[in-house]
């Protein structure tokens, strides 16, 4: 054959937030290689933050100096646009406040290899012996975080995919206390994880087979233009649903959410319940409005259910829960589908896309912060078993810490969405998209749900202060100063946001108006 092969262009200056964050963390491992066990601890801090710190300067630089790109970057396989860099910007601060309760606390097991209660465990745990190898791998899990919504194909996609969830299956595992549940958690996680990412694969294979690319700008060229393949196209789609609904949680998939929470360390919970959830909205919103966007006739309604169904299962279901942990998580559930509504709320006017986009990446902010907050302040509460995570271990907080529980309770009426908090101006902006976008019945089912949310969260309010402590609990534990950095931000954000929020908003929707796919 006569010719000759070219290689790939890569704008390097664009997807250099990326590169630093995998850069760091393919150091990470070369640290793990080489360096003494005494240093690796030491090394691998410093460099995870400054990374992580590194590539958010250069997001805000892009977005800034350089102004948002105007054609997708890596032959355009990957799309650094302004839903992109918000997005990215928002996953690298919640990793940053992530990584500090990470290092604030010593949440992590001594010897992950060790049968739990064994002899070597012990050993392991009276050496203080560490598993720094945390680090580079939850460098590796934000690097497929940052991939994932800024994907352009499939293939991309599911390379991302799998770059965020390997090293969340591993680090789920490894909780210091409670080593079954975790060590379940870890199992539960990566089978059911599995078959997900089966499902979004051979989904991929089916719209590669109905449109001839996996791109998805050809994609959404083929749906209106190719006819007779129809079955291949829905199949498809179905399935690239069903991967991408299984990683934000929703029902009917989203059994592992409170298994995986509660078992998980609670800076890794902490770190999925807000940067992972951030970027499987991310891509979830660019492939059903770019790729998939001209059937939204077909999937719309679909989703609508499972909105619906998502958050009557989290409200309602979170009622039940005696685990502080399991209850976030099911929180989790029913945010999932609040945010659902906003992607729903989609049309053909691009002012209604724009602000049912603008709607969702404030909720994403708020609720992340929030979020963050949360699973801080878990860390903090105490019994003889480690961390309190019975309900009944919380009663009488109040008195004992007004302070913790007074934070505490702010980010639970944040969650609930009342007035002055991040909370409410973020269901505010989706439920208005919604109804703007004709999906006033889906607006009334969340408002309803939102109430019955309200109702666990105002019951572990008055647990906390109107009832007497056990005596031989609950304790509270001095944070560390980086425990104490995440609180303190995670209620200056949630504050600021309900407050003042038309920066942050403004700021949404002006990266909301340049979603593309070239």
């Amino acid at each position: 054959m006569n010719g000759t092969i070219q290689a790939p262009t890569i704008e390097y200056a664009l997807l250099a937030p990326m590169l630093v964050v995998f850069g760091a963390a393919i150091v990470g491992v070369l640290v793990e290689a080489f360096a003494p066990r005494y240093l690796r601890s030491a090394i691998h801090v410093p460099l995870t933050l400054l990374s992580l710190a590194g590539a958010f300067a250069l997001t805000i630089w892009q977005a800034a100096a350089k102004g948002i790109p105007t054609k997708a970057a890596a032959m355009g396989a990957v799309a650094v646009d302004g839903p992109a860099l918000f997005i990215w910007g928002t996953i690298l601060v919640l990793a940053f406040v992530s990584v500090l309760l990470i290092k604030g606390e010593d949440h992590f097991v001594a010897a992950a290899s060790a049968v739990p209660g064994s002899a070597e465990e012990e050993q392991a745990l009276h050496e203080g012996a560490a598993h720094s190898e945390i680090y580079p791998l939850v460098l590796f899990a934000v690097g497929g975080m940052l991939l994932f919504p800024a994907a352009n194909d499939l293939l991309v996609a599911f390379v991302a995919l799998e770059v965020m969830s390997l090293p969340l299956y591993l680090l789920c595992g490894l909780a210091r206390r409670r080593r079954l549940l975790s060590q379940e958690a870890a199992v539960k996680y990566f089978l059911l994880g599995a078959f997900s990412s089966a499902f979004f694969l051979y989904g991929t294979a089916l719209l590669y087979g109905y449109a001839g690319s996996i791109d998805l700008a050809k994609i959404s060229t083929a749906v209106g233009s190719v006819g007779g393949q129809d079955t291949l196209l829905y199949i498809g789609a179905a399935m690239l649903g069903v991967g991408l609904l299984f990683k934000i949680g929703a029902a009917p998939f989203q059994a592992w959410k409170p298994d995986v929470y509660q078992g998980a360390p609670t800076p890794i919970t902490a770190l999925m319940a807000s940067g992972t959830l951030v970027a499987a909205f991310g891509a979830l919103v660019r492939v059903f409005w770019v790729g998939l966007g001209g059937l939204d006739w077909d999937w719309r309604p679909v989703l609508y259910g499972v909105a619906i169904l998502t958050m009557v299962v989290g409200a309602v279901l979170a009622i039940t829960q005696t685990d502080i942990k399991r209850m976030l998580a099911y929180s989790s559930i029913a945010h999932g589908g609040f945010l659902l509504v906003g992607v729903i709320a989609t049309g053909k006017a691009a002012a209604q896309n724009a602000s049912a986009l603008s709607g969702i990446l404030f909720y994403l902010v708020a609720y992340g912060f929030t979020t963050v907050g949360a699973f801080a302040v878990v860390t903090m509460v105490r019994d003889a078993g480690g961390e309190a995570w019975h309900l009944s271990r919380w009663a009488g907080l109040g008195k004992r810490s007004p302070l913790l529980a007074g934070i505490f309770a702010f980010f639970l009426l944040a969650f609930a969405g009342i007035p002055l908090t991040s909370g409410f101006f973020g269901k505010y902006a989706v439920f208005q998209a919604a109804v703007s976008g004709g999906a006033l019945p889906l607006v009334i089912v969340g408002v309803v749900a939102s109430a019955v949310a309200a109702f666990f969260y105002v019951r572990v309010i008055v647990l906390m202060f109107f009832s007497d402590p056990a005596a031989d609990g609950p304790s509270i534990v001095l944070p560390s100063r980086g425990t104490a950095a995440v609180v303190g931000l995670a209620v200056l954000a949630t504050v600021v946001l309900g407050v003042y929020p038309q920066p942050v908003l403004d700021l949404a929707h002006s990266a909301a108006q340049s979603l593309f796919v070239r």
